[in-house]
C-alpha cells in the first residue's frame, strides 16, 4: 500500500473497514468477547515492546517543547495499562445488546411493532494525545459489533503502531477480520481530511482532542460527527453541604488531575457558607499551587481569611467563566444559591459535567433537571464523568450533542435502532 498517495491509502482502509463491518455485524458475542479478552492478556504480557514504543514518544515530545500536561497524556503506564485491560474484561462480561429488540408491541392490524438494536457500520476515530484511546476505541468497536479507522495524533504514532498491533492479534486469534480496527499509519494531516469525507466507506466521525481538532472536523466533515468542544466542568457548594465532604469533592475535582476534561474548571459556593468555607479550601489549593481567579467577593474572602501567597488569588476577568484551563487554575465565585448557580452553569458550561454538593433533596431535584449538561451530579467528584467509572467497559468519547449520544460514549452510543415488523400475513386495507 502506497502512503506516498494518501487520498488513495485512506479510502483503502475505507474499503476494507466497510468489508470487515458486515462480518463484524454478524459475529457472534462468544467470539467479540474471545477478542476482548485475548486484548486484556496480551495488553498486560507485552512489557518491554510497548515500553519502549511509548519512550520514544515521550522522548520526542519533551524536545518539541510539549506542556506538561500533554506530556502527561502520552504516559502508558501499568497503572494505564492496567486500566484498559480491565475495560476490555469488563466489556467481555457484559451482555451483548446486537440484536436486542425492545419495545415490540401489538398494533391493531395485527403486526407486531418493535426497534432492533444493530451497529452502526464503520466509524472514524480522529483524536490527540492520549495512546490508551487506541484501546477503548478497539475494544468498543469489537464490543459492539463495529469496524473502526483510527487516526491517533502523530506524537503517540509509536505508541498507536504498538497498541494497533496487539488489536490485530487478538483479532486473528479469535477468528473476526484484521481490518475490523485500522491505525492510519502515516501522521499526514492530509488523511484526516480524506478520512472525513468518506460517507461511502465511513458512518459516523468521532473526534477527540482540543478545540481547534473538534471545531475543523465539525466544520469539514462530510459525514455525521459526535463531539464535545470543552470540559469547562463545575462544583457548586450549597448552602446545606456538608463542609468536610464539599472540600473532598471540590479538591478531587480539580486536583486529583488537571487534564482531563471531566475536571473541575469553576467553583461556585453558596454566600451563606462562602466566609466558612472558602478559606478551607482556599487554602488546599494554594498549598498544591492552584491559582483562584476571583469574582470580587470570593477574592475579599479569600485575601482576608487565607494565609497563602498573594498570587494564589487573581481577580477574574469575563473570560474565566468560559475557560477550560488544563491547568493548575480555577475560577471561583460567590453565588446567592442554587438559582444563580444553575444560571451560571447554563450559561458559562460547556455542557460536560456539573456537579451540586448538599444536603437538600429539592435542590438536589432542580440541579439535576435543569442543569443543561451530559453528565450532572450530587455529592460525588465530575471527575466520575469516564466510561470506565460509569460501568461503560471503556468509553469512545464525551458527546455533548443532545441526539443519539449524550455523555460518555460506550456501546449503545455506537450502535442504531431500526424497527422491525413481524406480521401473519396481515395487508393493509
Amino acid at each position: 500500500m502506497n502512503m506516498l498517495n494518501v487520498p488513495e491509502y485512506v479510502r483503502t482502509l475505507g474499503l476494507q473497514a466497510k468489508q470487515a463491518s458486515v462480518q463484524m455485524a454478524r459475529a457472534d458475542a462468544a467470539t467479540k468477547n474471545k477478542a476482548l479478552r485475548a486484548l486484556a492478556r496480551k495488553l498486560r504480557a507485552v512489557g518491554g515492546p510497548l515500553a519502549e514504543a511509548n519512550a520514544q514518544d515521550l522522548a520526542r515530545a519533551e524536545g518539541a517543547g510539549l506542556s506538561a500536561p500533554m506530556i502527561d497524556r502520552l504516559k502508558l503506564t501499568p497503572k494505564v495499562i492496567e486500566t484498559v485491560a480491565l475495560g476490555c474484561e469488563q466489556l467481555a462480561a457484559m451482555p451483548d445488546v446486537i440484536g436486542e429488540v425492545i419495545g415490540m408491541k401489538q398494533q391493531p392490524s395485527g403486526i407486531r411493532v418493535g426497534q432492533m438494536r444493530v451497529p452502526i457500520g464503520v466509524f472514524g476515530m480522529i483524536y490527540e494525545s492520549r495512546p490508551n484511546v487506541t484501546i477503548e476505541a478497539a475494544s468498543l468497536a469489537i464490543k459492539s459489533g463495529n469496524a473502526a479507522i483510527l487516526r491517533g495524533g502523530s506524537e503517540a504514532i509509536e505508541s498507536n503502531k504498538a497498541l494497533a498491533q496487539l488489536v490485530s492479534e487478538s483479532l486473528a486469534e479469535a477468528g473476526l477480520p484484521v481490518d475490523a480496527v485500522q491505525l492510519v499509519q502515516t501522521t499526514d494531516r492530509e488523511a484526516v481530511g480524506q478520512l472525513i469525507a468518506m460517507p461511502e466507506f465511513v458512518d459516523v466521525i468521532i473526534p477527540r482532542g482540543g478545540k481547534g481538532l473538534i471545531e475543523r472536523i465539525s466544520r469539514d466533515a462530510k459525514v455525521p460527527v459526535i463531539k464535545h468542544l470543552d470540559g469547562n466542568c463545575h462544583v457548586y457548594v450549597d448552602d446545606t453541604a456538608e463542609l468536610d465532604m464539599a472540600l473532598k469533592i471540590v479538591d478531587n475535582a480539580k486536583t486529583q488531575k488537571y487534564s482531563p476534561c471531566n475536571a473541575a474548571e469553576g467553583l461556585l459556593v453558596a454566600a451563606s457558607i462562602a466566609e466558612t468555607f472558602l478559606p478551607e479550601i482556599g487554602a488546599i489549593f494554594a498549598a498544591k499551587g492552584v491559582e483562584m481567579r476571583c469574582d470580587p467577593a470570593a477574592a475579599r474572602i479569600l485575601r482576608e481569611g487565607l494565609h497563602a501567597p498573594a498570587s494564589s488569588v487573581v481577580d477574574a476577568v469575563e473570560s474565566d467563566w468560559s475557560e477550560e484551563y488544563l491547568a493548575a487554575v480555577i475560577s471561583v465565585k460567590v453565588v446567592e444559591g442554587v438559582d444563580e448557580a444553575i444560571a451560571h452553569i447554563n450559561r458559562y458550561s460547556s455542557h460536560h459535567t456539573d456537579a451540586i454538593v448538599t444536603r437538600d433533596h429539592m435542590n438536589a431535584q432542580r440541579f439535576l433537571r435543569e442543569v443543561d449538561s451530559a453528565s450532572v451530579m450530587v455529592n460525588a467528584s465530575t471527575r466520575f464523568a469516564d466510561g470506565f467509572e460509569f460501568g461503560l467497559g471503556a468509553e469512545i468519547g464525551i458527546s455533548t450533542d443532545k441526539f443519539h449520544a449524550r455523555g460518555p460514549v460506550g456501546i449503545e452510543g455506537l450502535t442504531s435502532l431500526k424497527y422491525v415488523v413481524l406480521g401473519q400475513g396481515e395487508t393493509r386495507s
